[in-house]
């Protein structure tokens, strides 16, 4: 059975342990792993607009010091660079079969 984007994201998140206030240190761990999905989507040339204003988003809000915000942030940021990671995989020759011959 195959779900949908949306749909794994949120039962991810409903597993996810219960929530205890973030530090600096949950927030660098979260950007670190976002950054380096979002910078492997942009060397496939498949980096989403989206991800990049997630990661300003975290940034934005660990410089306020609101690290529950910026960790949430964070956490988007990686869930929509590796989708955009798996579209860019599965559509590497999925094309093919649209192409008319």
């Amino acid at each position: 059975m195959k779900l949908s984007l949306p749909l794994a994201m949120l039962l991810a998140w409903s597993l996810a342990p219960a929530a205890r206030a973030a530090n600096e240190a949950d927030y660098k761990a979260a950007y670190a792993a976002a950054e380096a999905a979002s910078k492997e989507a942009a060397g496939m040339r498949n980096q989403w607009t989206v991800t990049v204003s997630a990661l300003a988003a975290a940034k934005k809000a660990a410089d306020g010091g609101d690290f529950d915000r910026a960790v949430a942030a964070s956490k988007e940021a990686e869930a929509l660079a590796k989708a955009s990671i798996f579209q860019a995989t599965s559509e590497k020759e999925a094309w093919k079969a649209m192409e008319i011959r």
